[in-house]
């Protein structure tokens, strides 16, 4: 690992008080200076273009005259550069380079005088920055009203864009002008198992949006530890984003003890959509691993008991003798099977034999433990003790007989909200999974939080998740965490934090459906920050089949299913779909089959949010590229060039694509697998249906 460390000389005004900070390749220039009444403000410039106008930065805090606002002086500057290669324990590249110039500027509030830092990095693709308050006298303990971070536009850009809330982000996308956001608000706002939506002009990050002149600017945070979630709140009549963090459950904002650094507040741009996706700044911002030993931290392709309880064909619970349930007390081993019970132990086993038999790494179970008759909507404090398995549930036949076929199994921990519970029981549960053989943990926290009145996304929250997954890593567990806080690069400190949902995945296909083009949105908003599990894989579209009472549709050919597995990058994959409906397209299953989760290089060959995303991922440690292309609602042809491989190597490609007649709704399943010979100098012209795409295996030869 290379590190150097010098200093820059910064320019001071002599009009006013401001110094400038310029990216390493000088495309992006900050500045920051202070107002007349010592408020202190940046501004982003872009290719010599503004970007962020002048914006404030500061605290309001609880119970304070003052607060943390203006009547600021600048005590010292420092300005470094950094430049540095680390090595993720997984991703979507083999290294990664962390280069940027710094700026720390020490400020001190003349009247109280309390100090405050903000430090400035400053990248070749965008703009990081964090408050930090060091050890100090006058300020030690202190309560956030709320964090007054500005984010001025320069025009009324089109944006992606879901409603804040404070308890999910499990929405489809609406794409709109920022003036249009009010308007579209209510209609946004959909029902979900836990919500608590802003409303107004409050969105959530990260946020996408694209000037009318071909800028694309990406707001989100990173390193979110000890702090609630950021919103953006729109002032409308002067487009100027501010944020707005998650309270608790009296309405505080954040309690903090100095010293302390927040979050990091992040903008990426560039005129090219490839540069949004391929940034790195959010791991960047994040600390190096923590785990000295990361041996047992694999990425894991996947199958589960899952998808048929979504759709309804099944069920999670075991009888339906009981209308309600009380854990150590519920006679379950005299109660009546329902027979729709899917995690019994020969069924689980039939799951076992399908991916031993097609190279998978592990099983899902969910509904295995007792207690998912009365699971949700009861603010139900004791509602699962994650080790008690149901009668038709045996653990250890099932351990030793994944054993015997080389399958892990993945634990399954649903809280449905109670994390007092949670935390009660979770030294034992994750006791549990070392005794029987289980590396990885599908953690859920459906429904509203106990204790009564916390959000998901509150800092009591954020300290949860982060204390769940530290207390995993000391029992080398991966946790895959589904509706907790959207990820902010934390998996470069804790890279046991394999996979996150945190945004509406393939379940609402069988809720209703998602918009055809959700998946060309995903990858410029959630995925910014890490990796989602978003169970793709869907092979027979038609809900009812599997539920004739839901006549849900999943909105997607079979080829863009495939795609997904490269544009939609994730260390967890998992072919979510049932076994027989993967037999009766073997053909297709092949790509999934051969397709790798971890990634030497990444290459965008494609990219406009809402419209198509076109990704090459070259397979860690061989030879193999994955090419993968989803397509919005708009029939569209792909041109890309091979030229990322290597010169003078001939490749074979299998190129799953869309049938001519092809369509998202009415012909999903319409595709053609073809073969031919191909080298660095191929070029190749594809065509994408609606709500389609196309996937390639290319196989050195």
């Amino acid at each position: 690992m290379k590190k150097i460390l010098f200093t820059i000389f910064m320019v001071v005004s002599s009009l006013s008080y401001a110094q400038q900070l310029k990216s390493p390749n000088g495309d992006f220039s900050m500045e920051f200076s202070l107002l007349k009444d010592g408020t202190p403000t940046y501004k982003l410039e872009y290719k010599k273009k503004t970007l962020i106008k002048e914006s404030k930065l500061g605290f309001e805090l609880k119970d304070d005259e003052k607060s943390l606002l203006k009547d600021f002086s600048v005590e010292d500057t420092k300005a470094t550069s950094f430049d540095e290669s680390w090595k993720p324990v997984w991703g979507e590249v083999a290294e990664i380079r962390n280069h940027y110039n710094e700026l720390a500027v020490h400020l001190k509030q003349n009247e109280t005088d309390r100090k405050m830092i903000v430090r400035f990095r400053l990248f070749d693709d965008g703009l990081g920055f964090r408050y930090e308050f060091p050890q100090q006298e006058n300020l030690i303990y202190f309560v956030v009203k709320e964090e007054r971070t500005q984010f001025a536009m320069t025009g009324d850009h089109t944006a992606f864009w879901i409603p804040g809330d404070y308890d999910t982000q499990e929405y489809d996308y609406v794409e709109s002008k920022l003036s249009e956001i009010r308007g579209k608000m209510d209609e946004a706002i959909t029902p979900n198992a836990s919500q608590h939506p802003m409303g107004g002009t409050g969105v959530q990050t990260a946020l996408m949006m694209k000037s009318t002149d071909g800028i694309y600017i990406n707001l989100h945070e990173a390193a979110l530890i000890d702090y609630p979630a950021m919103h953006l709140n729109l002032d409308d009549e002067n487009l100027i984003f501010e944020s707005w963090l998650t309270p608790d459950a009296r309405g505080d904002k954040g309690y903090l003890q100095a010293p302390f650094n927040t979050p990091w507040r992040t903008i990426i741009a560039s005129d090219d959509a490839r540069d949004i996706l391929a940034s790195n700044i959010t791991l960047n911002l994040n600390e190096p691993n923590k785990i000295e030993d990361t041996s047992w931290i694999k990425p894991v392709k996947y199958i589960g008991v899952w998808w048929e309880m979504i759709t309804g064909k099944s069920t999670w619970f075991y009888t339906n003798d009981f209308p309600s349930v009380k854990l150590g007390e519920t006679d379950f081993e005299n109660a009546t099977p329902n027979g729709t019970h899917a995690a019994n132990t020969e069924h689980v086993k039939e799951y076992i034999d399908f991916a031993a038999k097609h190279g998978f790494d592990a099983v899902l179970v969910e509904g295995w433990n007792v207690g998912w008759e009365d699971w949700f909507g009861k603010s139900k404090d004791y509602v699962f003790d994650f080790v008690t398995p149901y009668p038709d549930f045996d653990v250890e036949e099932i351990h030793n007989y994944a054993k015997s076929k080389g399958i892990k199994m993945m634990m399954h921990h649903e809280t449905s909200g109670s994390v007092r519970n949670y935390e009660r029981h979770l030294e034992d549960a994750y006791q549990f999974m070392n005794d029987h053989g289980y590396t990885s943990v599908k953690s859920g926290y459906v429904g509203d939080i106990i204790p009564r009145g916390e959000f998901h996304y509150g800092q009591w929250m954020v300290n949860h998740y982060q204390y769940a997954l530290e207390k995993a890593a000391e029992h080398k567990i991966m946790v895959n965490a589904h509706e907790a806080v959207r990820p902010t690069g934390i998996r470069r400190t804790y890279p046991n934090l394999i996979g996150n949902e945190s945004a509406r995945g393939t379940e609402y296909q069988a809720f209703g459906g998602n918009k055809a083009n959700h998946v060309t949105v995903l990858p410029f908003t959630r995925l910014i920050g890490g990796p989602m599990d978003y169970t793709p894989g869907i092979f027979e579209m038609d809900v009812s089949k599997l539920n004739p009472d839901n006549n849900s549709h999943v909105n997607a050919t079979i080829a863009n299913q495939l795609a997904l597995y490269v544009t939609m990058y994730s260390p967890l994959q998992m072919a979510a779909d049932l076994p027989e409906h993967y037999n009766q397209f073997l053909d297709a299953f092949q790509f999934i089959k051969d397709v790798a989760v971890d990634w030497e290089d990444s290459k965008y060959l494609e990219a406009e949010p809402g419209d198509y995303v076109t990704v090459a991922r070259k397979a860690k440690d061989t030879g193999n590229w994955f090419v993968g292309n989803a397509n919005g609602l708009e029939k569209r042809t792909s041109k890309i060039s091979l030229d990322f491989l290597d010169a003078g190597k001939k490749y074979e490609a299998i190129i799953y694509a869309d049938a001519k007649d092809a369509h998202y709704k009415t012909n999903p399943q319409a595709y053609t697998i073809t073969k031919k010979t191909v080298t660095s100098k191929s070029k190749l012209k594809l065509t994408s249906a609606p709500g389609g795409g196309y996937a390639i295996s290319i196989m050195e030869k």
